[in-house]
């Protein structure tokens, strides 16, 4: 790739960068990062596939936002912001993965469990979404899997939080640089199907594999006393990001607002969310699912109860 061309795809990334990340005074940090690099002959005689990854390494060098990206595709890249989103092949993609719903069964003991791999926008995920936690909602305990959670929409994160609690809940604010807006997430007024409701003990299984979305949902569940989780720290991203497009085949994410507790200013930012019971991320579903089970045995087991503490006591021995 001639340096005139790799010269005006650092020039968009930077201009993308100074117009749109969070943190102005990092932009100018990363803009002088790009510059430098590009001036030392850094990506001279470098494929995209190359270049993008050396691009991403040299994005995350100054703060280790790991939203900041630029990506290589086979297939060309969408316009900016919501047009890849709004794509039938977004769509399609979506369908392919279940709306990111990996799995959800109950569980000998009647345990419930949800393996979710990715939070798609919630006019997408939504019907899908109120299925799953319609079938869970009788459990008497429940095991939420983000082990392999790689982000996703805030909406359908106060979506699923909304089907555990019983009251609107507060539960994080979002800045954006965009017009200095503050926007606060709150679960919802209502959700189809029915509620897990907010009485019935939550274990939010955690690896660090978990990103983005999917921290978000961990961090605020176990921030509302709502959940304990479970598992390793996750990966530590925290910044909303967009896509913009650099050139044909490549696009940037930068991060354009960051997330916080409203009460605490805290949030999972570099950190990762930090297990409330830390083992292995393997061996997180057995430390949870035990915890569920002795849970469901200390309800007893007169009338309809003895064939769920049967199973429970079974479950628990195999375990």
């Amino acid at each position: 790739m001639g340096s005139e061309v790799r010269a005006a795809q650092v020039d968009e990334v930077i201009s993308r960068l100074e117009a749109h990340y969070v943190f102005p005074d990092v932009a100018t940090k990363l803009a002088e990062v790009l510059r430098q690099r590009l001036g030392e002959g850094a990506y001279d005689g470098l494929g995209d596939a190359e270049f993008a990854t050396l691009v991403t390494a040299d994005l995350q060098s100054v703060n280790g936002d790991q939203h900041l990206r630029l990506r290589h595709h086979a297939d060309p890249v969408a316009d900016d912001g919501d047009a890849a989103m709004n794509s039938a092949g977004y769509r399609f993609e979506a369908e392919l993965e279940s709306f990111g719903i990996a799995e959800v069964r109950r569980l000998a003991g009647n345990v419930g469990y949800l393996d979710t791999t990715m939070l798609y926008p919630p006019e997408l995920a939504g019907p899908a979404i109120a299925a799953a936690m319609t079938l869970l909602a009788p459990a008497d305990a429940l095991l939420l899997d983000v082990r392999r959670n790689r982000g996703g929409s805030p909406g359908t994160s106060a979506l699923l939080q909304t089907y555990l609690v019983d009251e609107q809940v507060h539960y994080l604010d979002i800045y954006e640089r965009e017009g200095h807006r503050t926007t606060q997430m709150w679960t919802l007024p209502y959700v189809p199907g029915l509620r897990f409701g907010g009485t019935k003990p939550v274990w939010v299984l955690t690896g660090p594999k978990t990103f983005s979305g999917g921290e978000d949902l961990a961090f605020s569940l176990q921030q509302q006393g709502r959940a304990k989780t479970v598992g390793e720290a996750t990966r530590g991203g925290a910044h909303p990001r967009e896509q913009y497009k650099v050139d044909t085949y490549l696009d940037v994410t930068v991060s354009i607002a960051r997330s916080f507790h409203p009460e605490t200013g805290e949030n999972w930012e570099g950190t990762g969310v930090r297990p409330d019971l830390p083992v292995a991320a393997d061996r997180a579903f057995d430390t949870a699912y035990a915890l569920a089970l002795e849970h469901v045995l200390g309800l007893g087991s007169a009338g309809p109860r003895r064939t769920v503490a049967d199973e429970a006591r079974q479950a628990l021995d195999q375990l």
